[in-house]
């Protein structure tokens, strides 16, 4: 297992994600290389303090430029070539890395992927899928943020992808799939979402029609479809109250030596929820519809966050994942019928810039 890392273009930099590298390494030996990419005049010195220096399967490729959060994705895709998120995409689009791993800018990373990498025969646009977790397990969210704008045929696809993804991820059999909107019944939603459910009904998916906003933490759905706007919106804001809540505990929970005293005792379970309630246990987001696997972290990302996105790799990257997917998409086409034709999206083109 090869795996290509872009450290740089983080909130908290290199240094930060090299830590990751190494704690990913050491929870990984399957893991055969690891190719850092970015400035080697600004890793290497780095290597030692991150225990890295000397470490025998890591690699760095030297990359001379970085693709800022705020700049403009297709333009730094023009004017960047030597960025060293492009640098890993072409490691994997040349068999050097069996997936690439970036915390960079998320509308760089996939537009430069659609290009570098490439998608899957039939796949109109790439979606981003997030695991999200629920009452007693866990959901995917499809788009996380890189198709703000979409026809009804994306969100099928979006659907056709989520659903293949859950099936391996998440172990269900049959995922229950539901287009996101603002009630259960037929005359809710957009002009969006209601064609995308009649055609989600011609195919062979689970679809429950729509899924409320409630329903995705109680087990409700196991995919969520939506636009990429609406997706990255519910992404963040549910992190947010992840993280609040996790706040609120230990505010609470140590606001008095009685509280306190239960806190201790219930330490176990409130570990627990802890975990479950961090973003960055779930790895990273992957972007279905690729030839090959790229993972985005999120711009804020630490250590453990890159730990995750390794380990999800590996997990991902066995898997006869891609075939089947090429696939289940086909068969989705042949058996919905849009009510007009969808023009797909040329290679490289920008959807519209993610958040």
């Amino acid at each position: 297992m090869r795996l290509a890392v872009d450290v740089m273009g983080g909130d908290h930099g290199p240094e930060e994600l090299l830590h990751g590298v190494r704690h990913g390494l050491d929870a990984e030996p399957g893991i055969a290389r690891v190719v850092v990419v970015g400035p080697e005049d600004v890793l290497r010195p780095l290597l030692p303090g991150a225990g890295l220096q000397g470490e025998p399967r890591l690699e760095i490729r030297h990359a001379s430029e970085v693709v800022l959060m705020t700049d403009d994705p297709a333009t730094a895709i023009r004017r960047k070539k030597d960025a060293s998120v492009l640098r890993a995409l072409e490691l994997v689009r040349d068999g050097e890395a069996d997936a690439a791993i970036s915390s960079g800018n998320t509308g760089c990373l996939y537009a430069g992927a659609c290009v570098r990498v490439g998608r899957l025969d039939g796949v109109m646009r790439p979606t981003i899928a997030c695991i999200l977790p629920s009452l007693h397990g866990a959901w995917v969210l499809v788009d996380g943020g890189a198709n703000p704008d979409c026809e009804p045929e994306h969100l099928v696809q979006f659907a056709v992808m989520g659903s293949a993804y859950a099936k391996v991820l998440l172990g269900i059999e049959r995922p229950r799939v539901g287009v996101l909107s603002n009630g259960s019944e037929e005359s809710k939603g957009t002009e969006l979402t209601r064609a995308a459910v009649a055609l989600l009904r011609q195919t062979d998916l689970a679809s429950k029609g729509y899924c409320e906003g409630y329903e995705l933490f109680m087990d409700g759905v196991d995919v969520c479809v939506c636009d990429g706007f609406v997706g990255n919106i519910v992404l963040k804001s549910a992190e947010s109250i992840g993280k609040a809540f996790r706040g609120m505990l230990r505010e609470e929970l140590t606001a008095t030596p009685v509280r306190k005293a239960g806190a201790w005792l219930a330490r176990g379970g409130l570990r627990r929820i802890a975990e479950r309630l961090n973003p960055e246990a779930y790895g990273g987001a992957p972007i279905l519809g690729l030839k090959r696997w790229v993972f985005k972290i999120h711009g804020s990302a630490r250590r453990t966050s890159v730990r995750h996105a390794m380990r999800q790799a590996v997990r991902c990257a066995g898997l006869p994942f891609h075939e089947a997917l090429v696939a289940d998409i086909a068969r989705a086409s042949t058996m919905a019928t849009p009510s007009q034709p969808t023009t797909p999206t040329p290679p490289g083109q920008r959807p519209g810039q993610p958040s």
